[in-house]
């Protein structure tokens, strides 16, 4: 008996692991007016950066409420139909990057966290709960306590990241205008990042060309951050968050977890 038990435990998991990966997104699709959505961007920064490191890994939470006039069409991702997972060859500042990011990160399509990928979220959630390193007890929404950056200065982090790398996360909404609560931490504890919220995707080339314009109201930007969390009201639908380091990264891989949460 034990020796059956030895075979089909193994494959039983096995079974319900290959389900979730290729399918979790259909069976454990939400069926409230809430949308959340995960996915990662990985950056490699080539030779032209003067970062140590030439790795850094965006981990994004987007949760979205969807419209009543069409929440009852299915937009569930179609893995099937998508050629995703592409590295795409990017300049940013006159230095060349690559960039691996799944077309589902565009708000087009509902992608929901399957079932193992939800218990390791809570687990982790409630570790770092009790560790403070977060604030909130509901085991859905993140929030990060205001960590400023001591290893130097503001003036300096603002010199800094005019050449640095910046990304740019859209909201999902199908308002004209909303509100949202976001947090972003960083595991890399040699240097701050900056966030914003801006009008629209425009905004991270005009950073670049200093022309740069963001929403200036409290809670909506913070400079020189390991963590924080804020709250942003009166946006506009083609809003999004921009995330800046300078270019003086030096851990292997830096590692930043974005969190963004449309308000009812």
């Amino acid at each position: 008996m034990n020796k059956i038990l030895y075979a089909i435990i193994p494959v039983l998991a096995f079974s319900i692991i290959f389900v979730n990966a290729f399918f979790g997104h259909l069976i454990f699709a939400s069926e409230t007016q809430e949308v959340v959505n995960k996915y990662s961007v990985y950056v490699h920064l080539l030779s032209e950066w003067e970062s140590d490191s030439k790795n850094i890994i965006f981990d994004v939470t987007n949760t979205w409420h969807k419209s009543d006039k069409i929440s009852n069409v299915n937009h569930v991702f179609d893995a099937e139909s998508k050629e995703y997972n592409e590295n795409q060859l990017h300049e940013l500042n006159g230095k060349s990057y690559v960039e691996l990011k799944h077309e589902f990160s565009n708000c087009q399509e509902e992608w929901q966290p399957m079932l193992y990928r939800k218990a390791v979220d809570t687990v982790r959630h409630e570790i770092e709960y009790v560790q403070g390193q977060q604030l909130s007890a509901d085991p859905t929404v993140s929030v990060y306590p205001d960590i400023q950056n001591k290893n130097y200065e503001n003036s300096e982090q603002q010199s800094e990241i005019k050449n640095g790398y910046v990304q740019f996360f859209p909201i999902c909404t199908s308002r004209d205008t909303t509100s949202y609560d976001y947090s972003v931490k960083t595991d890399n504890k040699d240097l701050g990042f900056d966030v914003y919220f801006v009008s629209s995707s425009i905004q991270r080339e005009q950073f670049v060309d200093s022309e740069f314009d963001y929403y200036t109201e409290s809670g909506c930007y913070a400079q020189n951050k390991q963590s924080y969390s804020g709250t942003c009201n009166n946006i506009k639908k083609d809003s999004g968050l921009l995330v800046i380091f300078p270019d003086n990264l030096k851990p292997w891989t830096t590692k930043v977890t974005v969190n963004l949460y449309e308000n009812n």
